[in-house]
């Protein structure tokens, strides 16, 4: 297996991570997703395509190859099992926990990552809920939908979080919410589309539709 500058893994990881919502990755939505300038980026862009690790089409972006692909997973596999290792064994809030694993997922030592694997016994997810890529670059998908979407009184429990922002988990942590709370929408405000949930017992109380758009839970 060829290593990657940790450069050439985070844009790997960020084209990636953005043509999963789009067919073809442009320059601006690189450079916006990195915080670089879109020279930067047409610059790597060159260096990616010369390794065969995507594909681009004038006037219609970048897309990873089937060898690009199998870098990125390999790479989030990583990020993701010491994630996990930092939140599970060393206790690190979840909201720390990103930071540093952006730092290990580029060591890329094969038998220390499944050594790893194996020691925290083969974790399906981390700590954010995102499913975690076995050896082999296989993701499982668990069918899930915004909180938004979930009917009034219904029984839910959070699967995911897509913004994994520091300031998101922090108000996330806040309002007692994590990976496998079960939670029911009691009332909708049309006003400014916040909700009104419960967990548990608790009493009731009013999130923002903007923290709402964040949670994916799985239910019944």
């Amino acid at each position: 297996m060829l290593n990657y500058s940790t450069s050439e893994e985070n844009y790997i990881k960020a084209v990636y991570h953005l043509q999963l919502t789009d067919d073809s990755v442009t320059t601006n939505e690189v450079a916006g997703y990195l915080k670089t300038k879109p020279a930067s980026v047409t610059d790597m862009m060159k260096k990616l395509k010369a390794k065969k690790l995507l594909n681009y089409e004038r006037y219609r972006g970048f897309r990873l190859t089937a060898e690009g692909t199998k870098v990125a997973l390999g790479i989030i596999r990583r990020h993701r099992l010491w994630e996990y290792f930092l939140a599970e064994k060393l206790r690190f809030n979840w909201d720390e926990v990103h930071e540093v694993a952006e730092e290990l997922e580029h060591i890329t030592n094969k038998k220390l990552v499944d050594k790893l694997d194996e020691f925290l016994g083969y974790p399906r997810t981390d700590p954010h809920g995102d499913p975690i890529p076995d050896a082999n670059g296989k993701i499982e998908v668990t069918r899930k939908i915004c909180l938004t979407e979930l009917p009034v009184n219904k029984t839910a429990t959070v699967n995911s979080v897509s913004d994994q922002s520091s300031k998101i988990l922090e108000l996330l942590e806040h309002k007692k919410i994590s990976i496998g709370t079960r939670l029911e929408i009691k009332k909708r405000f049309e006003f400014d589309k916040s909700l009104e949930i419960r967990i548990g017992r608790q009493p009731a109380f009013t999130i923002s539709s903007q923290l709402a758009e964040n949670i994916f839970v799985t239910h019944e």
